[in-house]
């Protein structure tokens, strides 16, 4: 008897539940874009904000030691101690080894050249790298720093001639161009002269302008270092910091439970990042860079703040929306309802049939929301991200939660108006 109230009401006043399934589906829609935009774009912003940087810098662990000396910073050991190349791999085997987008070591010293002193820095530009995993990846300055912009072409590390870039600043100082020659002279090594044929002309709007960047392992071999870097510059993808995050930076981790060490070790905060990197690579001191770091996680932050918003704006005005109806329902079912009561129903006996009417309404709502969702949030992605979008499957349940929650908070309304029907006025036309 009871299923076939329930069959019967949505039999007769069709029209009716199908707008009330389009309220449902409707918010249910703008919830699982906006997870689902959340959760997979705030990965690719994410990266689109690694590609304008690192975010955490290696040096040798006694290139890190404080000193301060008449207020002024000072350590005489700075220049003199350098990391291995060799362990710069291990970067791809910490804990999150995945969210190491690109890095690139440099190796720098000071050169002679005809009209004065240069930087000279060695580094990777494309470097096809081994891992320990027996992967085979590409990293270096040209994608780590992909706003670089080269007039000519970038330098082969493999190559056996010796080639360069050359910084705006410097170029313009020497007055050189790609395709010329650039002589250098390291101090300690004869005075031999070095003749490197300039690739390219760096505009970085940085240091780099007035800099002179040459592949590492030939600066390595010029100056007797071989197998050595004096840093190392990794861009990883990290999350906002929350109040875990910043207690382990204010106390550091060895101040935390072991519970909280463990969730903060396995949560990629640029610190705990860079805690994995130091455990990685022996004699190494990995530091977030500040500025940086902060200002990512402040983007993310406000982004998903952003997403929030407007899902609990649409769960707001579906929730108000399902309500009017569901209370419109029982008041034209008022007869009805009094009918029942004077039947010997209960008043928990007739809000369970709105209620299960609710259910029904929430899941057919659930399934329309969420195919609506997919292809909203796809097209937010394309138009708005110029990405594709990757479906999460976690939002699934999560999109049937919201629908039927929706539908059984708009059924409280006709669950009151329920309790205040009296059949007595009812049945007599009052």
């Amino acid at each position: 008897m009871f299923l076939r109230m329930v069959k019967r009401s949505f039999t007769r006043g069709w029209k009716k539940k199908a707008l009330a399934v389009i309220t449902v589906a409707i918010g249910t829609a703008l919830v699982v874009a906006m997870l689902n935009v959340s959760l997979d774009i705030g990965d690719k912003v994410g990266r689109e904000l690694r590609s304008y940087g690192a975010n955490i810098m290696v040096t040798p662990e006694v290139e890190a030691i404080p000193l301060e000396v008449a207020g002024v910073s000072f350590n005489p050991l700075a220049g003199q101690s350098y990391l291995a190349d060799k362990d710069i791999p291990k970067l791809k085997m910490i804990f999150w080894r995945n969210n190491i987008v690109d890095f690139a070591p440099y190796l720098k010293t000071n050169a002679e050249a005809e009209g004065g002193r240069v930087t000279v820095i060695g580094t990777w530009f494309d470097q096809h790298l081994v891992i320990p995993t027996g992967e085979t990846i590409v990293t270096g300055v040209k994608k780590l720093k992909s706003w670089w912009q080269v007039e000519g072409a970038w330098p082969d590390d493999e190559a056996t001639d010796s080639s360069a870039l050359v910084g705006k600043d410097i170029a313009r100082r020497f007055s050189l161009k790609p395709g010329d020659d650039l002589g250098l002279v390291f101090p300690g090594k004869g005075n031999h002269n070095h003749t490197l044929k300039v690739s390219g002309i760096i505009s970085g709007g940085g240091a780099e302008d007035s800099q002179v960047f040459v592949p590492l392992s030939w600066l390595q071999e010029v100056t007797g270092q071989v197998g050595k870097v004096s840093q190392v510059e990794v861009s990883a993808l990290t999350m906002p910091k929350n109040a875990l995050a910043l207690k382990a930076e204010a106390y550091g981790p060895d101040s935390l439970s072991s519970e909280e060490f463990e969730t903060w070790y396995c949560s990629p905060y640029v610190d705990s990042v860079a805690y994995q990197i130091e455990e990685a690579i022996p004699g190494a001191r990995a530091r977030a860079i500040r500025q940086i770091a902060e200002t990512e996680g402040t983007i993310l932050g406000k982004v998903q703040l952003l997403m929030a918003f407007l899902a609990l704006a649409a769960v707001t005005g579906s929730a108000l929306g399902i309500s009017s109806l569901m209370s419109a329902f029982a008041l034209e079912r008022s007869r009805e309802i009094g009918l029942l009561k004077a039947l010997g129903a209960y008043n928990l006996s007739i809000t369970w049939l709105f209620m299960s009417e609710a259910i029904i309404i929430g899941i057919v709502g659930g399934g329309l929301g969420y195919a609506g969702g997919v292809a909203l949030a796809r097209f937010i992605a394309e138009s708005v991200f110029d990405a594709g979008l990757e479906m999460k499957i976690l939002v699934v349940p999560i999109a049937f939660m919201v629908s039927v929650g929706l539908a059984l908070l708009g059924s409280l309304s006709a669950a009151r108006v329920v309790t205040k029907l009296r059949p007595s006025q009812i049945l007599v036309g009052r």
